[in-house]
């Protein structure tokens, strides 16, 4: 490591953390910020040119978010290790983020040296938490995520967008009361009593 600099890669929408994180790695002789970006687009496009080793991401962004965009960049450049870089303390989040590719996950409020330690474990093939979601992690069973079908996710979708059992029946060829049996199971998987609460915490979980 002391003959190569990991190469980083900042993606965060608040030019303070952006400034803030700059400044941060400024003295460190482990590791050079190459580029930060404040969409996951620009992100993307950048990583598949460049040479990068690692990608800190923020998880909500305009336009396309973390965990999506994680995805992509695994898919596309597989040897580059993404951590998330978040305000979001949910199991579920933290869950769905490293199902989706990420090598580490470290909250915004982490000290410093926890978020040098983090990048230069996750550079060496490990995985990178910061103390506090290693605890959150060990405060719950895994299994806790709810696991939908492809229907059913395409059933939350226009239940999203408004879209009465009728409608969704006519939209991809199944009966309403087939669309009304996806929504008892996902108001049944998602633990909540009607479509407004399920389509608040499906969003804030990132599955719409």
């Amino acid at each position: 490591m002391e003959d190569k600099k990991i190469q980083l890669v900042l993606v965060d929408d608040h030019p303070v953390v952006l400034q803030g994180f700059a400044f941060m790695f400024k003295d460190v002789a482990t590791i050079e910020l190459v580029a930060t970006f404040s969409d996951a687009d620009a992100a993307i496009a950048y990583v598949e040119k460049a040479a990068v080793d690692i990608v800190l991401l923020d998880i909500n962004l305009p336009g396309l978010n973390g965990i999506d965009a994680c995805s992509l960049i695994k898919k596309k450049k597989p040897h580059v290790r993404v951590i998330a870089i978040s305000n979001i303390n949910e199991f579920s989040i933290i869950k769905r983020m490293l199902c989706s590719g990420a090598a580490g996950y470290l909250l915004k409020n982490a000290a410093q040296q926890e978020v040098i330690s983090c990048i230069e474990q996750v550079y060496q093939g490990e995985t990178g938490l910061s103390e506090s979601v290693k605890e959150i992690l060990s405060r719950h069973q895994s299994g806790q995520l709810p696991v939908i079908t492809k229907r059913e996710k395409e059933v939350l979708a226009l239940l999203a967008a408004g879209l009465s059992s009728v409608e969704i029946g006519d939209k991809i060829f199944i009966s309403p009361l087939t669309v009304e049996s996806h929504r008892r199971n996902l108001l049944q998987k998602f633990r909540v009593n009607n479509v407004a609460a399920l389509v608040h915490k499906a969003t804030e979980m990132k599955y719409i």
